[in-house]
């Protein structure tokens, strides 16, 4: 068949655009600056830059080669933030720090260029185990919360909380989670030790909610979303309620739903769950496949204590989860190091925990990842029923010290770099040596986490479309690179 010379003209035409276009690109791409920042372990290295690298022409990868692969003309999920809880425990600590060391703790974890860039921030309605004691909002009996008042958390909780949102430039995703309902609404007359919410008190503890969120939003604390309950399959030694998945679906569309709604705070983002990733794709198949429940419902969240049984961390049924509900999202919403020990506040396998589940849940599809407790104490408390543990950060409330484990860093290879609103893009490493994600920012720059928890250096490529540059990670290290 003969081509007309004007479809022929036209045809070479494009191509030569299409080369030239493609030529740019790659040139524009080799000739960006990658710069590296790592923590390892044995090293001075703490989100330390460490290397400024330019991208070549990139070469087909051998199988004795570790490379890792990125794609950024594939997106996923949107990046909502990474942050930490603000307790009663972690406000009372820091209210005991010199004006100075306040300051540094706030600027440390809430300022993106002289810190760590957190942008989430998850608290509790009224007490938890990380509080000096229990105490609700209302006095007991109470049905109609006539007596309801925010005044014990005006002492410390709320003052911290103003300080990291304007710390953080005004940005703060806040959502708030119960422990357990006061005691009169539950079948054991007791916030501890489990027990369920007494079906005559649905509509109250709705209600609850819904005080809760005004109160705070009247002191300049908007409050982006809930969780229904804390860990709603443990009767735990600290305050605790259990719903099964048909009870707390059928609380949400029968009565915190409608409830929300009728007061004008049907833009409230409920999460569901709020415990281990082992049952979270049962609780999700029930309250997700429930249309009349899952119009209230933005996503499910999850813990990473699943192994307190024996196993491994079941980072698959997040991926699960999303796959089968991709209209909703995904959000840790708690982890921590249980059984503190002041001797292992440098331990680097607690660290390498962190990074671990941080790259995995990403890439399952997870939009934000919430640690426990900003700052506890030199004891891992206070915590009224002695359930001490580890947060990134520690005082010595003797001496005013503060104390930032390997945790603190590993976190911030991650919040500090990738922005809010970023997209997750697709990567994939060569070689089960090292593990990595990568997100795009809404900037243009794209950060790529890896680590190695090997005893050896690793020396990998980073492949991007057609360009590529060889990188080394120390052992047992963090790295984020950012181009």
């Amino acid at each position: 068949m003969k081509i007309p010379k004007y479809t022929l003209l036209c045809l070479l035409f494009s191509f030569v655009a299409f080369s030239q276009k493609q030529s740019k690109q790659d040139i524009a791409t080799a000739a960006k600056k990658i710069t590296v920042y790592t923590t390892a372990e044995n090293t001075r290295l703490r989100l330390s830059p460490t290397a400024n690298l330019f991208f070549s022409k990139a070469t087909q990868p051998l199988e004795t080669q570790l490379a890792i692969v990125v794609e950024p003309r594939k997106t996923f999920q949107n990046f909502l933030g990474i942050g930490g809880a603000i307790t009663d425990a972690s406000a009372e600590v820091f209210a005991k720090l010199p004006k100075d060391k306040q300051q540094e703790f706030l600027t440390s974890y809430y300022d993106k260029e002289k810190g760590i860039g957190y942008s989430l921030l998850r608290t509790t309605i009224h007490s938890s185990d990380f509080s000096s004691e229990s105490y609700t909002y209302i006095k007991e009996g109470d049905k109609d919360l006539k007596s309801f008042s925010i005044a014990h958390d005006q002492q410390y909780k709320i003052p911290l909380i103003k300080q990291a949102i304007k710390t953080a430039a005004g940005k703060l995703t806040t959502y708030a989670s119960p422990w357990s309902p006061p005691a009169f609404m539950k079948s054991t007359n007791n916030m501890l030790q489990g027990g369920v919410l007494l079906p005559e008190y649905d509509q109250a503890w709705a209600n609850y909610y819904v005080k809760f969120i005004n109160a705070y939003e009247k002191e300049g604390i908007p409050i982006w979303g809930l969780t229904i309950q804390n860990e709603p399959m443990a009767k735990q030694t600290w305050e605790s309620c259990l719903y099964t998945a048909d009870e707390e679906r059928d609380f949400i569309k029968n009565y915190l739903g409608p409830t929300l709604k009728k007061e004008g705070l049907g833009n409230k983002n409920i999460v569901i769950w709020d415990h281990n990733r082992d049952l979270m794709y049962e609780r999700a198949n029930t309250i997700l496949s429930d249309p009349e429940a899952a119009k209230y419902v933005w996503g499910t969240g999850f813990h990473w204590y699943e192994n307190w049984s024996g196993g491994e961390q079941m980072f698959d049924n997040v991926r699960k989860v999303y796959e089968a509900y991709p209209d909703k999202k995904l959000l840790f919403t708690e982890g921590c190091v249980e059984r503190f020990d002041a001797s292992k506040y440098q331990f680097w396998p607690n660290a390498e925990r962190y990074g671990k589940a941080m790259i995995n849940d990403f890439n399952n599809g997870t939009v934000g990842w919430t640690d426990w407790n900003i700052l506890l104490d030199q004891n891992g408390g206070p915590n009224h029923v002695g359930n001490f543990c580890f947060a990134p950060v520690h005082a010595n409330t003797n001496t005013g010290e503060l104390i930032y484990t390997p945790s603190y860093y590993y976190i911030g290879h991650f919040s500090k770099f990738i922005r809010v609103g970023a997209k997750r893009i697709s990567s994939a490493v060569s070689r089960s040596a090292l593990i990595s994600t990568s997100f795009l920012n809404l900037d243009g720059t794209v950060v790529t986490v890896v680590m190695n928890d090997s005893d050896k250096s690793i020396t990998y490529s980073l492949m991007v479309s057609a360009n590529q540059a060889e990188v080394v990670i120390p052992p047992h290290a963090m790295q984020t690179l950012v181009y």
